[in-house]
């Protein structure tokens, strides 16, 4: 399987060095798909905005890449306002049920659990974008619905990606699913096969005509109910999700999380996502050492990779003990971002030897999701982390209307945690929204906007965007150079980590000779999809991971 990813690797990488380069004042979108890419570039076209352009760019990825996001799932956007000079935070993540309760994984595996109906949450993705258009589009949502409406009935061309996400097990959950997914011969969709979705445009039509009350009021919502009630381990998985439930939804404005490093700002997702406290927290540890100014220290040398390890570590326990949704539990927030508890902390990372074992425990979670950045030429910015939580989601599609189910639920906790010293912070609670990895995150230089960026990869997001952070401001890299070094990713507080191929030997040799727990991996790590501007020229760029279909266009 790595081998195929690796060719295409070579290949993508060739397209993304060529699509990335400089722009003056011009708009600028970095998307994980072409095609999506291409829907965004329409709306500016229409004379919209970085919103407009966010918004069809992410119902495109609904039709192109099914697997990873769209309305059946949640995300979390980001968007900078040029004119304010302000960020503003959305979650439009999925919620428990009111019927949720703590206990409701019990006695069951990830996998019986994530492909039932219970693990299915309340979808936010389609609110939190009629949201934001309400509040900065100039283009309707319907307008912004009519690329992916195009592409699901006309049809597009199955990628790699697409391709290989076919193969997995959750692709066939179900009948209706093995039949969507398969070609004219009655064969799993190939690369090169034409993918068409009528149910899908038919769905999309219905919400461009109706807007989004006919999918959390109207027929949509009654086909959702309905289709949550599956379960592959009888009654105890069925769903729990009422129409009451869906009409009550609503995404969350929310105040970012901000930390200042030298002449950097980092602008990034409060709980519930766990990833931008991990994040600044990460780069409050780091401050203590020389990285990207000694020797080692430099982007993937021994020293900079090993106390970047023994950073997380101390941040995935903290996740664990925690983060959950601020409405239903206290988030100490002050101490742990405190620079002054930071520093002390950082004094138990040693050079020579990884810390004892800290406490915390990992949780499975889906690295499928979806990235993309967009920057108008006004200069507003929208980042966006967006998912249905594993591949294919809960693997539930919602019969008569193509779109899949989020099995998101399941980034609670299975086990309830609560008692004694532990706040239970991410265990179920009916309407509260499970915690996260997903950290789309704006920088600063100078009080100039610099860059967006995020990726998917579950928890192992985290390691990927506080790596992206420090090989583009640490290390100076170009940004090209930056997304194409091999990545790694601490999974828990043990410090368990995976890592691709291509990190040097001497790299490993001096980590493990540390103590440092490694496993090579032959899936990617992340997808980074990163615009920026140059704080001094304001020249703007942007850049495609290349472990994805990503491109890179301008406007």
């Amino acid at each position: 399987m790595y081998d195929l990813w690796r060719k295409r690797l070579l290949a993508i990488s060739v397209f993304a060095f060529i699509s990335t380069g400089w722009a003056d004042d011009r708009a600028v979108l970095a998307v994980s798909h072409p095609l999506a890419a291409q829907a965004g570039l329409e709306m500016l076209n229409e004379g919209g905005n970085a919103i407009d352009a966010a918004a069809a760019i992410q119902f495109a990825l609904n039709v192109v890449e099914p697997q990873s996001s769209g309305i059946g799932g949640g995300a979390f956007l980001m968007v900078y306002v040029a004119r304010e000079h302000r960020t503003y935070v959305l979650d439009a993540r999925e919620t428990a049920p009111a019927a949720a309760t703590a206990d409701q994984f019990v006695g069951r595996d990830f996998r019986q659990n994530s492909t039932s109906g219970l693990a299915v949450g309340v979808p936010g993705t389609l609110a939190g974008f009629s949201d934001a258009l309400q509040r900065w589009g100039r283009l309707p949502l319907s307008k912004t619905l009519q690329p992916a409406i195009r592409l699901a009935r006309k049809g597009f061309k199955v990628g790699p990606y697409l391709a290989h996400a076919v193969q997995s097990p959750r692709a066939g959950l179900w009948p209706e699913m093995r039949q969507w997914l398969r070609n004219d011969k009655g064969q799993p969709l190939q690369v090169g096969d034409v993918f068409k979705q009528s149910e899908l445009a038919h769905t999309l039509d219905l919400i461009a005509h109706q807007g989004p009350s006919v999918f959390y009021q109207g027929e949509l919502a009654k086909a959702i109910v309905f289709a949550q009630k599956r379960s592959l381990i009888g009654a105890a998985g069925e769903g729990r999700m009422t129409l009451a439930d869906l009409r009550n939804y609503h995404p969350r404005w929310m105040e970012p999380l901000v930390g200042h490093y030298g002449d950097v700002t980092i602008v990034t997702m409060p709980p519930p996502s766990s990833g931008g406290v991990a994040l600044l927290q990460a780069l409050g540890l780091l401050e203590r050492f020389p990285m990207g100014r000694a020797p080692g220290f430099e982007a993937d040398g021994p020293l900079a990779t090993h106390v970047t390890i023994e950073a997380m570590r101390m941040a995935m326990a903290d996740r664990a003990l925690w983060m959950g949704d601020p409405e239903a539990t206290v988030i100490p927030l002050a101490p742990l971002l405190s620079p002054e508890i930071l520093a002390e902390r950082a004094q138990a990372i040693r050079l020579d030897k990884r810390m004892p074992d800290l406490a915390g425990t990992a949780t499975p979670g889906g690295r499928n999701t979806t990235h993309f950045s967009v920057v108008d030429r006004e200069g507003n910015v929208v980042t966006c982390t967006s998912t249905v939580e594993a591949a294919w989601g809960s693997g539930i599609l919602v019969t008569g209307y193509g779109f899949l189910l989020n099995n998101e639920l399941t980034d609670f906790n299975a086990v309830p945690q609560g008692g004694g010293d532990n706040p239970g912070a991410n265990d179920v609670r009916p309407g509260m929204r499970p915690r996260s990895s997903m950290a789309p995150t704006l920088a600063f230089r100078n009080d100039h906007w610099w860059l967006a960026y995020g990726s998917p990869g579950g928890s192992t997001i985290i390691s990927t965007v506080l790596e992206t952070t420090l090989d583009m401001w640490k290390d100076g890299l170009q940004p090209e150079d930056a997304l194409r070094l091999p990545r790694f990713a601490v999974l828990d507080p043990a410090g368990n980590t995976v890592y691709e191929p291509g990190l040097s030997g001497d790299t490993l040799s001096a980590l493990e000779g540390r103590g440092q727990v490694l496993k090579e991996v032959d899936t990617p790590l992340g997808s980074v999809q990163m615009v920026g501007e140059d704080p001094v020229t304001h020249r703007r760029w942007g850049a495609a991971d290349p472990r994805r279909e990503g491109t890179v266009l301008y406007y």
